[in-house]
């Protein structure tokens, strides 16, 4: 539906854990962010430990799109969500 919808990036929210040691759903998701990256399936995709303007990715995405500098999740080094984005 994003990428039907033109929807440049996505904040997916997954959880890391009931221990807060980075469960299974969480590193399935990010695994398969990986694939799907690696496949041309998606630009790319940040996770949310390194969603911070002090990560180069994460400074270029933002100068793109200057919006995404209100979110909560920026700079708290959140492993519960992946920032995907989409292809054009």
């Amino acid at each position: 539906m994003a990428r039907q919808e033109r929807i440049p990036t996505l904040k997916i929210v997954h959880g890391y854990g009931s221990s807060g040691a980075g469960g299974d759903i969480r590193i399935a998701v990010q695994k398969r962010l990986y694939e799907l990256a690696e496949a041309g399936k998606i630009r790319g995709c940040i996770f949310g430990e390194n969603w911070s303007k002090s990560d180069d990715v994460t400074w270029r995405l933002l100068q793109v799109q200057p919006e995404l500098k209100s979110d909560p999740d920026l700079g708290r080094g959140n492993k519960g969500i992946s920032v995907v984005l989409m292809c054009a």
